[in-house]
């Protein structure tokens, strides 16, 4: 059964009254997702193959359980998505492997609707962390900015890892106190 709470939304053009709803991804997604991934501009080619294989995996695998990816639908299809997971061989930790939200709906609450959902998805599914990782480049900077915004402390920080000069960046936020 799909989590609907909107715990933790703040902002004054979104709301849990009028806002769509976060939903389980559906087949006619995959486009308008892809779309949205290439053009935020955020992620390289490489990446947005690895975001469409994983939402492949959820529509060709609908029983399968290493990734649950959930669609904001703003009336006219999926306008941000995000994907988790929970991490093998740990007990309640989940990654949070995506989250993107439609170019020019960014900036309303959405992806902190996103996020708040995704917490909520994965603490009642027995989670209590989540981790994000993300690059140390300077286009990210939103990004790690959100994430902190948002309640998760950075964790670790491994230099050089995608290549010389790009950073993994890892955060973490804790679900249950």
């Amino acid at each position: 059964m799909p989590v609907t709470s909107h715990h933790g939304l703040h902002t004054t053009d979104v709301n849990a009254e009028s806002a769509p709803p976060v939903r389980p991804l559906e087949r006619r997604d995959r486009e308008p997702l892809r779309i949205l991934l290439e053009d935020t501009g955020m992620f390289p080619r490489e990446e947005v193959d690895i975001a469409l294989e994983l939402i492949d995996i959820v529509l060709d695998r609908p029983g399968q359980t290493d990734y649950l990816i959930r669609c904001y639908d703003a009336g006219d299809g999926a306008a941000g998505y995000y994907c988790i997971g929970p991490t093998p061989a740990t007990e309640g930790t989940f990654d949070l492997y995506w989250i993107a939200v439609r170019r020019g709906e960014q900036g309303r609450g959405i992806g902190g609707m996103l996020n708040a959902h995704a917490e909520a998805l994965a603490q009642s599914l027995g989670g209590r962390l989540l981790i994000a990782e993300t690059s140390s480049q300077p286009r990210y900077e939103p990004t790690r900015t959100f994430y902190v915004r948002h309640g998760y402390a950075e964790t670790a920080r491994i230099p050089h890892y995608y290549r010389p000069g790009d950073d993994l960046v890892v955060y973490a936020k804790y679900l249950i106190q």
